[in-house]
């Protein structure tokens, strides 16, 4: 056992406020690793529904946001000590970790980066396994059909996921027009920029006239879930994969019943013994390694951790032209 020491850290204090702070590290106990973290990447749509207190008092949301609320849950970095057999010094991982320069964590929580991949195509690691989980709902069939709205993060990591499973119409519906070159290049075959209730004659163009079998709604809006059970082909599925902080705000349709729509609900945390962080990260790093799940210019932001405050700043103002937030951790000590 050996002392770990100090690490600086992003600390959301209360609503809508955010600094960084130094803390202390635990002790480094057997089997566990300590992680000079390199970049951390911003999951946009949690941490701006944390940050902006965005959900209703008695939600799931309101139950694990409590202050201080220590954001982030996807870093890069390289082993700095290791009481782990699978870990020596150098090597470099990927974590469930805050954002903050230093951290320690068990080995089996660390995911080994292979050598052709970079620090910055790894970091996706994390909102590429929540995106799989909607793919896993999906169940797609070689061939087959799948609307995606929203080409946020979550959104281009779905597109790439449809595209690996074999899908071959992967329409993309966002009213932000700058996010569509992303969402072609990550394997979209038809992009549609306008609001998704506005979309329909769009998709049936791009599909030959049918609605797709999927539609997975990546967005967290609880206003755009009903327009997407009216977007699932007869039959047909939707997976709620955006998690959205006022449920109770999602409203069903007649299309459930009088065209025997299915709705899942997708969440971060619906691991199986088969599939789970550590094994859908392996997934998602042969695959990127492989250029079959492309994230090259995915990074739109990279700040550094003293300039947290205009991070989340530009999260808010100018979120349909971000994509990557990067929190840049390698100048600190």
């Amino acid at each position: 056992m050996s002392i770990s020491g100090r690490s600086l850290r992003l600390v959301f204090p209360a609503k809508q406020q955010v600094h960084t702070e130094t803390g202390d590290l635990p002790p480094l106990q057997a089997g566990e690793v300590l992680v000079r973290t390199q970049f951390s990447l911003m999951s946009t749509g949690t941490e701006n529904i944390v940050f902006n207190r965005l959900f209703d008092p008695g939600t799931h949301w309101d139950n694990w946001v409590k202050y201080p609320f220590y954001p982030g849950y996807s870093a890069v970095g390289i082993v700095e000590g290791s009481e782990a057999p699978a870990f020596k010094p150098g090597d470099r991982v990927a974590a469930r970790a805050n954002h903050q320069s230093r951290f320690v964590k068990p080995g089996d929580e660390c995911y080994p980066i292979p050598e052709d991949l970079s620090f910055e195509q790894a970091l996706w690691f994390a909102l590429a396994k929540i995106a799989w989980h909607g793919a896993r709902a999906a169940d797609y069939k070689l061939g087959d059909s799948v609307l995606i709205v929203g080409a946020g993060p979550i959104g281009q990591m779905s597109i790439r996921w449809a595209r690996a499973a074999g899908a071959t119409t992967i329409l993309v519906v966002d009213a932000a027009p700058e996010r569509m070159a992303l969402a072609t290049a990550g394997g979209a075959s038809a992009v549609i920029p306008l609001p998704i209730d506005q979309a329909r004659e769009a998709v049936l163009a791009a599909n030959a006239n049918r609605l797709p079998r999927v539609v997975i709604d990546t967005t967290g809006n609880a206003e755009v879930f009903t327009a997407a059970l009216g977007l699932a082909d007869q039959y047909g599925k939707v997976v709620i994969l955006g998690d959205t902080g006022r449920p109770a705000s999602q409203k069903l349709s007649s299309d459930v019943m009088m065209r025997g729509i299915t709705i899942v609900g997708v969440h971060d945390g619906h691991n199986t013994a088969e599939w789970n962080c550590a094994s859908i990260s392996r997934l998602f790093f042969t695959l990127a390694s492989t250029g079959r799940f492309p994230v090259e210019g995915l990074k739109t932001h990279s700040f550094q951790p003293e300039d947290c405050a205009k991070a989340y700043e530009t999260a808010n103002r100018d979120r349909m032209k971000t994509m990557g937030i990067v929190f840049d951790w390698s100048k600190e000590s």
